[in-house]
């Protein structure tokens, strides 16, 4: 085995259970032996050179080219084993901090996102099949964080539920005019339409995901209540009475929150709302995984609240409420995941292996990442007037039962025709 690759197992893996099966067909066993045990083959010299430099990049590109594979556990395991011990004082090896810190120096440069290299990032991802993301996500294609009230209701409960837990935030009104800053495939803009008669415009910088909420909104009726755009937030006018953007402030980049903020307040009328939906981190500012910026979301950055809240502060807008959701995120990652690997074999009728390795080192790592890093779910609530809102938080739950039960009246209607 490469002589680095060996030392940087031994000092990561103190607990545990690792084997690596070397190039040459060697095993190597790494940590006290505790645990799931997680056996990794590695079949070139060539991928334990690059593991050993750069491993964040190196692992999952490895797996991705079938240079890596799993006699025992898989790739959700190993990242476990690997975050469970990067947890323990003194365990995180040099050549990590360093790899991390070299992309710490170019992370605004990473970042950088005008309104056409927007595009083409958003392109990258979104404009992928949508008989993928149809594999994996729930009826109403919602690809953001389910709210589990309950830990044990179904994906389509827990989106349903998310739904109506922004929409209460936003603390909405029949005649409202809606902005929805990264609308998806239309799900939340139809559901707030349909639910109180608001007029929504969402927009996208998704061809796919505009065509296909173009299509719901006149299937379900609602293209005089629901309309969406082509359209960068930056070239908007309004204003409207209610902001909400949903997973798409990863997106923005760190050079441009305070754009963005500058710009919702613009759009915002004086006595509106805005709720802003945002995969966040409970650490200080830091770098986007390599394998997640190269591979799955170039230009992309998830931010801690120590970076958020200066542009917010500086746009005029007040925060007026905050919430964290901290595993909600990883049951819905979970959901995915395990949907997608019951797909995978229709997967490979899209795509081929290396994508579909890809994507499950994609959604393995990003469950990984909420389960035992430090990756969380921002709500974080905005007004001009500190007065716009109630005084206390009863309104959302309150509003959260009403929807529930008009909901289960329209199933059971439904049902009963």
């Amino acid at each position: 085995m490469n002589r680095l690759l060996a030392k940087l197992a031994s000092r990561l893996v103190r607990t545990g259970s690792l084997t690596i099966t070397d190039a040459d067909g060697r095993e190597h066993r790494f940590g006290d032996g505790s645990g799931e045990p997680v056996h990794v083959v590695i079949h070139s010299r060539r991928a334990e050179r690059a593991i050993a430099l750069d491993p964040m990049l190196a692992v999952p590109e490895a797996y991705m080219d079938g240079e890596l594979d799993f006699r025992q556990g898989d790739v959700l395991a190993l990242l476990k084993l690997t975050y469970q011990n990067l947890e323990d004082a003194g365990a995180e090896a040099l050549v990590i901090k360093l790899g991390e810190g070299l992309r710490y120096l170019f992370r605004r440069l990473h970042q950088f996102n005008p309104a056409g290299r927007s595009r083409r990032n958003v392109q990258r991802h979104y404009d992928l099949s949508g008989d993928l993301y149809r594999l994996f996500l729930d009826e109403d294609m919602q690809y953001s964080c389910a709210y589990f009230p309950q830990p044990d209701i179904s994906l389509e409960e827990a989106q349903r539920a998310k739904k109506r837990h922004i929409a209460a935030k936003l603390a909405l009104a029949p005649g409202h005019k809606v902005l929805d800053i990264g609308s998806g495939w239309g799900g939340l803009g139809l559901y707030i339409a349909r639910q109180f008669g608001a007029e929504v415009l969402g927009v996208t910088l998704s061809q796919e995901q505009h065509a296909v909420s173009c299509q719901r909104a006149q299937k379900e009726k609602l293209a005089d209540k629901a309309r969406f755009e082509i359209a960068d937030y930056r070239a908007l006018s309004g204003p409207f009475d209610r902001i909400v953007s949903v997973g798409m402030f990863e997106h923005v980049g760190v050079n441009h929150y305070r754009t963005f903020f500058d710009k919702c307040a613009q759009l915002l009328k004086d006595d509106g709302v805005m709720l802003l939906h945002t995969i966040g981190r409970t650490s200080g500012p830091t770098v986007t995984n390599a394998f997640i910026r190269k591979y799955i979301f170039p230009g992309g950055y998830i931010p801690s609240l120590s970076e958020v809240m200066p542009a917010i502060e500086r746009s005029g807008l007040l925060v007026t409420d905050i919430e964290i959701l901290r595993l909600h995120y990883a049951e819905t990652l979970r959901n995915w995941r395990e949907r997608f690997m019951a797909n995978r074999d229709k997967v490979l009728e899209i795509y081929d292996e290396r994508f579909a390795r890809m994507w499950e080192f994609y959604l393995a790592g990003s469950e990984a990442s909420f389960r035992w890093q430090d990756l969380v779910v921002f709500q974080i609530q905005l007004a001009k007037k500190r007065e716009t809102l109630p005084l206390t938080r009863d309104y959302i739950a309150e509003t959260e039962k009403r929807l529930a039960a008009a909901e289960g009246q329209k199933a059971f209607t439904d049902a009963a025709e």
